[in-house]
């Protein structure tokens, strides 16, 4: 049974490379071709231009191809490159092609005349190709920037600082000094850096053909609520602008508060008894909070726990009571004690500050009265005795 679907299979694989095959290599097309997006381009003298080719083969089997460049005006120099260093010769595999650059050097002092420069491979037999390079001269370019970033859109909570690195290239002839600004909802917080550094930063200086690295920080509101916001960066240098298009995504986060039932911060408690004092819980945020842990901060010798100890989750907008189990020390002086009950669930957290009145036991009071009532009884005794006499 499997080799009954196995054939069906392999015979289908085979149509699909086939086919991708044909797709990817035109079955009119044979022979050697030097090919370029930009077959006429515009230099400035004094500069170095660097002009993408690559040598194409279509269905020939490999060959070593002579590489040459002719029509080279006198005191310019024309370099052919291939994996960033000069060469001389390329051997494209079949229905492939080999990527080329021809690096030209043009002095400062040169004729305006327009030239054509001309590439050649050559190969043992009658395969060869040439391109013609039309090469215009102009004293002044236009000045070009781009900029980039390989994160677009970053995710956080309100309170993380977004960070973006982005990569600003001068594709111009000659030096620019970039500025930048960035476009950003109302109350975001935006600050430009170096890459590597602290140094806030309005303008960066760009040498010609080079780029640099520099990174913004956007801070939202810690009060936003969650969404999507875009923030926009604009690169400007003389004449030339580029722009790039960023977003953050601002997930929910909770946010805890602490207080007594019906809002009420104070309580009453006895001396070395236990009290029950209701805790509310709420959740303001725009996310749930999850394993919400209760603990309080107590005068020296006070037992406080809490029953439950911890609230498993609780969703924005509402709220939620326990019960702390307070007992103060029987050292406590009748009095105003002050507690910090706390509430935290994964780095969110909150506290409220109660005043508890603490009373004495009874029982002492009564205690007290007895001995009071014992050492009355005594003295008049005594008066009553001694006064006879």
């Amino acid at each position: 049974m499997r080799a009954v679907y196995l054939a069906p299979l392999a015979f289908a694989v085979g149509l699909i490379a086939s086919n991708v095959h044909a797709a990817e290599t035109p079955r009119d097309i044979k022979g050697l071709y030097l090919m370029t997006d930009y077959p006429a381009v515009t230099v400035r003298p004094g500069t170095t231009s660097n002009i993408p080719l690559r040598l194409q083969n279509y269905g020939l089997g490999p060959e070593r191809y002579q590489l040459s460049v002719t029509g080279v005006p006198s005191g310019w120099t024309a370099t052919l490159l291939g994996g960033g260093q000069p060469v001389a010769a390329a051997m494209p595999a079949p229905d492939a092609s080999v990527p080329l650059q021809l690096r030209l050097d043009v002095p400062a002092k040169t004729d305006m005349t327009a030239q054509t420069i001309t590439i050649k491979a050559d190969g043992q037999g009658t395969n060869q190709a040439a391109l013609p390079i039309n090469v215009a001269l102009a004293k002044e370019l236009p000045a070009k920037l781009t900029v980039d970033s390989k994160l677009p859109e970053l995710r956080g909570s309100p309170k993380s600082n977004f960070e973006y690195t982005l990569t600003i290239k001068n594709d111009s002839g000659r030096n620019l000094t970039a500025s930048f600004a960035a476009e950003a909802p109302a109350n975001f917080e935006t600050s430009f850096t170096e890459a590597y550094g602290t140094q806030e930063l309005s303008s960066i200086p760009i040498d010609a053909g080079q780029s640099k690295d520099i990174k913004l920080k956007v801070r939202p509101p810690s009060t936003i609520d969650a969404g999507h916001f875009p923030v926009k960066v604009t690169v400007k240098a003389e004449d030339a602008s580029a722009n790039v298009n960023l977003a953050l995504d601002v997930v929910g986060q909770p946010q805890l508060q602490v207080s007594g039932r019906d809002g009420l911060l104070s309580a009453r408690a006895v001396a070395s008894q236990q009290s029950s004092i209701p805790i509310v819980v709420t959740n303001t945020g725009t996310a749930p909070a999850e394993n919400i842990a209760l603990a309080a901060t107590a005068p020296t010798g006070w037992k406080v726990t809490f029953e439950p100890s911890t609230i498993d989750r609780l969703v924005p907008g509402k709220d939620s009571e326990v019960q702390a189990l307070v007992t103060p020390s029987d050292k406590s002086l009748a009095g105003d004690y002050m507690t910090s009950i706390n509430a935290t669930s994964r780095g969110e957290s909150a506290s409220g500050q109660f005043r508890i009145t603490v009373a004495t036991s009874t029982v002492w009071g009564m205690a007290g009265a007895g001995v009071i009532g014992v050492a009355l009884l005594l003295m008049l005794g005594a008066v009553a005795r001694f006064g006879r006499r």
